[in-house]
């Protein structure tokens, strides 16, 4: 009996193994037909079992099925689908050309099963848009801009006309990470907020990350825009660009050789300052940018690429000051493939950005800037149909230039000065996976190790009782405490260490093919502080690390949300709830120019915010567009360090000054034939947070103001209307040179919102008068784009 049973457990067990060793793997890489382009993001669905996966970031995919025959569908945005009938009775390569959807092949059209596996993807909180619906969008001065279109989605703000930086769900602008080709931006605007860093024709892909951010991004709190460039054309030579009233732009591609390698190069610039002097004007303001790339496929198994960015900006009024800034990096990449399971990325990143700042009328020059070099290796495991894990790690060494003060005269009062550089070494680890546990159910869980050392430096203060800010009880404001003594610590040592844990899970159930709910929870650690000074006579930047006397910020974010395909629209609904700790605050008075102790200016408080979000989709037909909806809210507060010490604000909560309370906009499209494309958006916004004066006293024959609680004011309500029309004379021409015409009609009814509000006396009613600060009024444009 006993060696029955024996035989029974064998034939068992043999039973098992044999049925799990009749899965097979299919795996391969998706480019497109025309140029042979890696492309991310493709849908690879199987409707008979109603599964799939999506492409990386290199066009590879991966996907482990029982033994059978299958219909494979192959679908992206813009691409017509292919479909392919697979045996699969052992492992398979199986890699595939997408054609345009321009091009005239028969179209293979299963988007109910793609939008299935959209809605159970516990992927939340991103936003994307393709590069071709960008370039529809109407913008200020006709030139497509990235971020602005991001804007226009839910949850996403700008800091207004004429203003650097988004804000992602009452996040300042600090707090987001921008990444491009897996570089670090630190400044993602030209001409502070008027144009983005990014030229359109070179932009494969893009996402945000609002909320439910995967464990192999951190370093910021608040949200993760990760945009990719273009490989290149490695089939014949190609170009694109445009002419526009203010910039224009142009890029080339091709191969180094054929179907193996390829190149893409593409510049913008500005020039609207070159017609200045024809209004009396000496002033300058314009910018430009390079982007780079080359990509090289060693073999089926191997890539390498690299990428390249520089920017700069150039503001100069004459006698008065100039301003010069921008980011720059290169990237190199090595892509491996092991197996048809195990796929490899490590890359070598040098970051860097610079901030000048000439004051003629002082005499002198001051340069500011942080570099990095970054580490990064990532590894995915493509497990089974139902998991997917990545691994990796990250090591990044920073050094902050806090400045350097050059006279520009012989006779400039200002002594030559380097302030103390800072250094620091950022590491992190993560465990990153995917899982589907029933078919009902999606888990995407990760936890993310970070560690931050502060490095040491030629020289740090010692403060009376560890304390660089004190309180003066008697004028009940905070000045700098004074330091005792210095120490100096070589590079080698550590001044101090942080050791962080950071989970992450996101959860979709599928009520039905349809419908589905889904959460997420996130925790992130923000090492790295942006310092900006907005009282200098431009926006200033300072980057300070972490350390002894600044702690990083924690922040905690979670968020549920309802999703619902409804035929060709779609409804997604969110609700969000964040916190954030050691958040910066400033005192009264701040000067960060030549600041060599920013302790001694700083305070520490924390933020919240929370909101909720709609997005009302309308995706096929002539008509297509979206009306988005935010209601939000977004707080600071910085109590006194004691009982003795009000803090900011008497340590009550206050607006943040990026808080919108609503937030509508609404974007379409119509196609009204094949030469005539339309397109139109709406923005509603409540007015940013500000601080009036509310009285005035005498005081030694001067007359002082007196200021309201801090930003409980606000400015008039935000609306505009922007128009485009696009004319393309010969739609069906798909080689050669091409072209369109581009008209927009930014602001379209002349609506004067206020940037700023300003009090002054008028000299001639001696009368104290609000003067209100409009950027834009109506402005037409017309940019001609061709390609070839």
């Amino acid at each position: 009996m006993v060696r029955m049973k024996w035989i029974v457990l064998v034939l068992m067990i043999f039973a098992f193994a044999k049925a799990n060793s009749q899965k097979f793997t299919l795996s391969g890489t998706v480019t497109e037909q025309a140029t042979g382009e890696t492309l991310l993001n493709v849908t690879v669905a199987i409707p008979a079992l109603s599964t799939g996966t999506i492409t990386n970031e290199y066009g590879f995919y991966s996907i482990t099925l029982d033994a059978g025959t299958y219909e494979i569908i192959y679908s992206s945005i813009g691409f017509q689908s292919v479909q392919e009938t697979v045996v699969l009775d052992q492992n398979q390569k199986l890699s595939i050309k997408l054609a345009e959807s321009g091009e005239q092949l028969d179209a293979i059209v299963l988007k109910n099963d793609i939008e299935q596996l959209n809605t159970r993807s516990p992927q939340m909180s991103v936003n994307a848009l393709s590069i071709e619906s960008i370039k529809k969008i109407p913008v200020v001065l006709g030139e497509v801009d990235l971020i602005k279109s991001l804007t226009l989605l839910p949850g996403v703000t700008s800091a207004g006309e004429g203003a650097s930086g988004f804000n992602v769900r009452g996040g300042a602008a600090d707090q987001n990470l921008v990444l491009l080709d897996e570089a670090t931006l630190y400044g993602s605007d030209h001409l502070f907020g008027f144009f983005s860093v990014f030229n359109p024709d070179a932009i494969k892909d893009l996402k945000l990350y609002k909320g439910g951010i995967p464990a192999r991004y951190g370093g910021r709190v608040s949200s993760v825009l990760d945009i990719y460039q273009r490989d290149g054309n490695n089939t014949k030579l190609s170009g694109t660009g445009g002419i526009g009233i203010v910039a224009s732009r142009i890029l080339l591609e091709g191969p180094i050789q054929k179907n193996k390698s390829s190149f893409l190069v593409g510049g913008r610039s500005s020039y609207a300052h070159l017609f200045f002097p024809l209004f009396g004007l000496e002033n300058q303001a314009y910018f430009y940018d390079l982007n780079a790339k080359a990509s090289f496929n060693l073999d089926d198994n191997n890539r390498l690429y690299g990428s390249a960015y520089f920017g700069r900006d150039v503001f100069k009024i004459n006698n008065f000051f100039g301003n010069t800034f921008g980011n720059s990096f290169v990237n190199l990449r090595w892509n491996h493939v092991f197996n048809d399971k195990w796929f490899s990325n490590a890359s070598v990143i040098f970051s860097d950005y610079n901030y000048g700042l000439e004051l003629e009328f002082v005499e002198f020059e001051f340069f500011t800037g942080i570099t990095n070099l970054n580490l990064k290796y990532d590894l995915t495991h493509f497990y089974s149909d139902k998991a997917k894990l990545r691994y990796g790690l990250n090591s990044i060494y920073y050094e902050f230039d806090p400045g350097k003060i050059v006279p520009t005269t012989s006779t400039s009062p200002i002594n030559e000065r380097q302030l103390i550089r800072k250094y620091a070494w950022e590491n992190a680890l993560y465990v990153d996976g995917e899982f589907r546990p029933t078919d009902q159910l999606n888990v995407n869980a990760g936890i993310r190790l970070t560690s931050f050392n502060r490095l040491g430096q030629e020289s740090t203060n010692i403060y009376d009782n560890d304390g660089p800010l004190v309180f003066n009880q008697e004028q009940g404001v905070y000045e700098a405490g004074e330091a005792i003594g210095t120490f100096e610590t070589s590079r080698g040592e550590s001044l101090e260490t942080f050791l962080n844990v950071e989970p992450r899970l996101s959860i979709a159930y599928s009520i039905d093919d349809d419908t589905s709910v889904k959460a997420s929870y996130q925790r992130i650690n923000q090492y790295i502080h942006l310092i900006s000074n907005t009282t200098a006579p431009t926006p200033f930047d300072l980057y300070a690390p972490s350390g002894n006397f600044i702690k990083p910020q924690v922040g905690d974010q979670v968020a549920a949300g309802f999703f619902k395909n409804l035929g060709n629209y779609s409804l997604e609904t969110e609700a969000f709830y964040k916190t954030v700790k050691n958040r910066l605050d400033y005192i009264d008075g701040a000067d960060l120019i030549a600041q060599d102790a920013v302790e001694t200016i700083l305070v520490s408080g924390k933020s919240r915010a929370y909101g909720l979000e709609i997005l009302f989709k309308k995706n096929e037909g002539k008509l297509q567009g979206w009306i988005a909806y935010t209601l939000s809210k977004s707080e600071q507060r910085t109590p006194g360090r004691n009982a003795d010490e009000p803090g900011i604000n008497n340590g009550e909560w206050y607006n943040a000054p990026w808080d919108k309370t609503h937030d509508l906009t609404m974007t379409a499209n119509y196609e009204w034939n094949e030469k005539w494309s339309l397109g139109s958006n709406f923005t509603l916004q409540t007015g940013q947070p500000v601080t009036f004066p509310n009285g005035q006293y005498e005081f030694n024959g001067l007359f002082v103001p007196t200021y309201e609680s801090r930003n409980s004011s606000r400015l008039p309500i935000i609306h505009r209307l922007d128009l485009s029309a696009i004319y393309t004379p010969k739609p069906d021409k798909t080689s050669g040179w091409q072209s369109s015409w581009v008209f927009s009609l930014y602001n379209a009814y002349n609506r004067r919102n206020a940037a700023s509000i300003s009090f002054a006396e008028n000299e001639d009613t001696n009368r104290n008068e609000a003067t209100r600060l409009a950027i834009f009024g109506v402005v037409p444009s017309i940019t001609y784009n061709f390609k070839f």
